[in-house]
Formats: structure tokens, C-alpha cells, sequence
């Protein structure tokens, strides 16, 4: 079986990371800080949001393609990744924000491993039906 729907998904996440990317890129060039954060707020905020995506994402990608590939219905899978991408912009917007506003970040934090959980359980009950 050919994994479908973690390439849509993988595509939305590689532009946002790019974008991400591009916010840090940018404002190194701003503040003209080429390595670090130099003691900038707002850099190391940029810097946070994409690293944390780049932690946490990935692995998402990986356990939801598993559990497509395991056959679990495609609205699932689908329900999984979106889930996944409001809670990556909820703590994205939550971290970037100075001063920042706990209730995005930990929203984002929380609805993130609870996915992880989730794709863990049904990979888990696959393997052992």
C-alpha cells in the first residue's frame, strides 16, 4: 500500500517550516545576528517556533503515515494530520508573541503529545489484533 494522504500533509508542513525558516532568516538579517540569538527576545522566539516544529513534526509524520498504512479509515488519518496542524499554529502563534500568551503555546503542546498518544494506541492495538 502507498501512503496517500502524508504527502498532502508533509507538503503543508514543509511550506509552513519554510516560512518559519524564512521569519528566523529574516529577522538574523534585521538585527544582523548571524549565529545565536545574541540576546535578541524576538530571534530566539523564531528560533523556538522552528526548532520546535522541526522536534515535533516529523515524528508526527511518521506515526500518522503507520497508521494510515495499517489501514485505519481515511477520514482518521485526515482528522489526525488536521488536528495536528491547528496545534502546531496554536503554539507557533503562542511562542511568538512577546509577551507571550501560555494558553496558544500550551494548547499546542498538549494537543500535540495527546496526538502522539493517539497514533501510539491505535499502532499499538494494530499490532497486537
Amino acid at each position: 500500500m502507498i501512503p496517500t494522504i502524508v504527502p498532502i500533509y508533509a507538503a503543508i508542513f514543509a511550506v509552513m517550516l519554510v516560512v518559519l525558516s524564512i521569519r528566523v532568516a529574516s529577522m538574523r538579517g534585521d538585527v544582523r545576528i548571524a549565529i545565536g540569538d545574541g540576546g535578541n527576545i524576538i530571534l530566539q522566539r523564531r528560533i523556538r517556533v522552528q526548532g520546535n516544529f522541526t522536534e515535533y513534526v516529523p515524528m508526527a509524520l511518521l506515526l500518522f503515515m503507520f497508521v494510515e498504512l495499517q489501514g485505519w479509515p481515511h477520514w482518521l488519518v485526515h482528522g489526525l494530520y488536521l488536528v495536528l496542524l491547528a496545534a502546531r499554529l496554536l503554539h507557533a502563534y503562542g511562542i511568538a508573541q512577546e509577551p507571550e500568551d501560555i494558553r496558544f503555546r500550551a494548547t499546542g503542546m498538549a494537543t500535540t503529545a495527546l496526538l502522539f498518544v493517539i497514533a501510539a494506541v491505535l499502532l499499538l492495538y494494530s499490532a497486537v489484533r
